[in-house]
């Protein structure tokens, strides 16, 4: 190799790129960048984003060079595509057969049906604990004898730290079900859902909103618009949704609508839990003499019931295929809350920096904050992400994360998406000026990629074709220039998915 990396070219023949290769990288040379693909140049021209925009890298399953490396060091704002740092972490570290369990306690005698002191909910982080789960949960009490509690319900949700999140401050938009915060004890993720159902022979359409809410008055109808179009029907409904005892319609819902559902947040987050437990306690006609209020649940107690969430398995299909921030959030901080007794954002950056850390060496450009990518302050880099997939590829875990993921043009957040359509797996991530995906594709050849692309650019939003044209580009097993990465650094991580021991 240093012969050939001395001597002229004519005397290494048909030999050179081989070896020059080799000695390049042993030398810790630079190599020239990989020309982008045509399409994607061409993507980026009609967007208006310049290259420098891009991160991406393609790289054969398996493989220890690139095809295509494009500023695949550069530290980028992710979005949700960092839901696959904290699901593979979590697949890795719970187990696809982890559970979230939340015990039930009554603290008191129970005779002839009445428990004559307090009934305890202890929330240990479930991120799944729907209406339908509530309902149950509730209805099993009953079953196990309770029919009256005379004290309090008490609601404890000690397991996660206090999030001290201002629903308003990520993007000025506090009733969108994904800015809700954690809580250990998440109740149908403290939203609503609103939904209108046309009845034009009464001129009206019908408004069933679930889950119900001690103490919450929501008009159950609203007049029917026959002539609108149905466009933004939302905004002509002109809903009062910011009261905490009174959701109002002062407008009408568009005929030409059919039936819809509209999800947001509850206004009031913190008294979310305890109105929705007295309503669904009352509703399967339980009583109550006292209130719903937050506690702890007595220590070293038996549980009277203890409600069981689906497995991780599948929670993590849900997060990855819809991008649920708030499912996701939950999972970070039940990472920290197994590793270190309480779920906090330190207690999680911890658990799953030490995890990647033990797997691929430092990464200075990860920053994780809330796990989501819900975040202007998360980062990470191209690079990391494809060692992170190349290493899920070879992972036990690798059926669940797999399965977890979007399908191009069929399901999840890629229902709509052009590019390989039923080859491809790819998370999303969008948020405003982010654009990216990042996942597998089977290529017409049988071979399989790893794909990672972001854009960071304030028309990103149009740029949505550039990463259809790169998965398009790798689906067909079209060449580019060279498959050498862009900018070798001998003091790098070597390109493998593994840490060496």
């Amino acid at each position: 190799m240093h012969l050939c990396r001395c001597w002229p070219a004519w005397l290494c023949g048909g030999i050179v790129p081989v070896f020059f290769l080799s000695c390049s990288l042993a030398w810790g040379g630079t190599l020239p960048p990989a020309p982008l693909p045509a399409a994607v140049d061409a993507a980026l021209a009609r967007a208006k984003v310049p290259r420098e925009a891009l991160a991406a890298e393609v790289i054969e399953v398996g493989a220890a060079l690139p095809r295509l490396a494009w500023r695949e060091r550069a530290g980028v704002q992710p979005a949700s595509l960092m839901k696959l740092v904290t699901t593979y972490a979590a697949l890795e570290l719970l187990g696809p057969a982890y559970t979230w369990s939340t015990p039930v306690y009554a603290d008191g005698v129970v005779q002839d049906g009445v428990l004559q002191g307090d009934l305890h909910l202890q929330g240990l982080g479930d991120p799944t604990l729907v209406m339908e789960r509530l309902w149950a949960l509730l209805r099993r009490v009953q079953q196990l004898g309770i029919q009256e509690v005379r004290g309090d319900i008490v609601l404890d949700h000690i397991a996660f730290d206090a999030i001290g999140s201002d629903p308003a401050a990520f993007d000025g938009d506090p009733l969108r079900p994904y800015n809700v915060a954690p809580d250990a004890l998440l109740i149908n993720f403290k939203a609503l859902s609103l939904d209108f159902v046309p009845d034009p022979a009464r001129g009206v359409a019908r408004i069933a909103a679930d889950p119900p809410l001690a103490g919450v008055s929501i008009d159950t109808m609203v007049p029917l618009d026959h002539t609108a179009p149905c466009s933004d029907w939302q905004a002509a409904l002109k809903a009062e949704l910011g009261g905490r005892e009174r959701l109002l319609f002062r407008g009408a819902y568009p005929l030409a609508c059919g039936e819809k559902s509209w999800s947001l947040a509850y206004a009031d987050p913190a008294s979310f839990n305890a109105r929705a437990v007295e309503a669904m306690w009352r509703g399967l006609g339980g009583r109550l003499g006292g209130g719903v209020r937050e506690g702890v649940a007595p220590p070293a107690a038996k549980p009277l019931h203890v409600a069981v969430s689906p497995p991780l398995g599948q929670v993590v299909r849900d997060i990855n295929k819809f991008s649920n921030n708030t499912m996701a959030r939950q999972l970070y901080l039940t990472l920290g809350l197994v590793a270190q007794g309480v779920g906090s954002l330190e207690t999680a950056e911890v658990a799953v920096r030490q995890w990647a850390v033990a797997k691929w060496g430092e990464a200075p450009e990860l920053v994780l904050d809330n796990g989501a990518g819900l975040s202007r302050e998360g980062r990470l880099s191209a690079q990391f992400l494809a060692r992170l997939l190349q290493s899920a590829w070879a992972s036990p875990v690798m059926p669940e994360l797999l399965a977890s993921l979007p399908i191009a043009g069929v399901d999840g957040t890629l229902k709509r998406f052009a590019a390989a359509p039923g080859r491809a797996h790819l998370k999303t991530g969008t948020l405003r000026d982010v654009v990216g995906v990042a996942g597998y594709v089977l290529a017409a050849s049988g071979r399989r990629y790893v794909v990672v692309a972001v854009i960071n650019h304030p028309e990103a939003a149009a740029a949505r074709p550039v990463l259809e044209a790169l998965v398009d580009w790798a689906a067909r097993d079209e060449a580019t220039g060279t498959a050498l990465p862009s900018s070798p650094d001998p003091s790098s991580p070597p390109l493998s998915t593994e840490r060496a021991p």
